[in-house]
């Protein structure tokens, strides 16, 4: 069985919560630490979040790490309208008794992917690009070394979740996905066409609220909370959820399906910024640089989410 070592990069968030646990419960998965960045709530406040995450699952050996407070380019934006003050509103969550690490996030980044033996480690990025971005600016080799990165961010088909154009993990750094996307690694990324696919039906809610344990009853509660505002604005049957499905694409990559394409970031017209410009069809003739996935068996990834759900505390 393929283990995946992981860092996970992340801004907590009720689906990068999920998406934690779903990478706690796997055998396939070993995550070395948790690296924090501002995007949903503040970058204190995310890495406070990790830790809540942790120690509800009884995982306090993964240290947390506090990354960057502030995009590259522009005054950062929060979400919030839909995860609460605290970023994870919903459980009454006791306040972390876990310490955050003292060593930056981005040089924990660094030192991490340059100490690893090569094409050893993966990232999976759960909120805005930053971290990696500034790490690759500061040490540009660690690109090659890496494995792969997996990232929820982008839309193609799906316009934006933040603007009529762009995604919300891409809008909030834009600067920094491009960054990312022109350093030559490995990267899959799971946009919106994929996560609207991925909808917390009643009935599907209804099985994860069946789960035993305290992360599931932690998960819902904060799943009931958040999803009524997409459910408000989109009118659908149930609110997508975004994250997990960067994990459930390591741990089961059959249940997705996309096209290796040119994914380019536009930076500067205030009605497109932050759009990922898709060339899916090659018209362009630019090198390919992202997996850029389409595809997902919704039903599959909420038998993961469950069976996986069920096992944590």
């Amino acid at each position: 069985m393929t283990t995946h070592r992981i860092i996970i990069d992340t801004d907590p968030g009720v689906d990068d919560a999920l998406a934690i646990m779903l990478a706690l419960a796997s055998e396939k998965i070993e995550v070395q630490a948790l690296v924090s960045v501002a995007g949903n709530v503040t970058v204190e406040q995310t890495a406070q979040n990790a830790c809540r995450i942790l120690e509800l699952a009884g995982r306090t050996d993964i240290p947390v790490y506090a990354g960057c407070a502030r995009p590259m380019g522009h005054t950062g934006v929060n979400a919030r309208h839909i995860h609460g003050v605290t970023g994870m509103d919903g459980p009454d969550l006791p306040p972390p008794t876990m310490p955050v690490q003292t060593q930056h996030g981005v040089d924990y980044l660094i030192a991490a992917i340059r100490t690893a033996p090569p094409d050893s480690l993966s990232l999976v990025m759960l909120g805005p690009m930053t971290n990696l971005a500034v790490a690759l600016l500061k040490a540009p080799d660690i690109a090659q070394r890496l494995h792969r990165v997996i990232a929820m961010g982008g839309a193609w088909s799906e316009g934006g979740n933040i603007t009529p154009t762009a995604e919300f993990n891409f809008y909030a750094d834009p600067e920094a996905a491009d960054i990312v996307l022109r350093a030559g690694t490995a990267l899959t990324l799971l946009p919106l066409d994929v996560t609207h696919q991925c909808l917390s039906t009643p009935e599907r809610l209804a099985r994860l609220h069946a789960l035993p344990g305290r992360c599931a009853a932690a998960a819902v509660a904060m799943l009931d909370r958040a999803g009524q505002f997409d459910i408000a604005k989109y009118g659908w049957a149930g609110a997508p959820l975004h994250d997990p499905c960067t994990l459930a694409c390591l741990i089961a990559p059959d249940l997705f399906a996309g096209r290796k394409v040119n994914v380019t970031i536009a930076l500067h017209d205030a009605l497109t910024r932050g759009m990922s410009v898709v060339d899916w069809w090659g018209t362009t003739k630019r090198p390919v640089n992202a997996m850029f996935m389409r595809q997902v068996d919704a039903d599959g990834f909420y038998d993961l989410l469950a069976r996986h759900l069920g096992r944590l505390p």
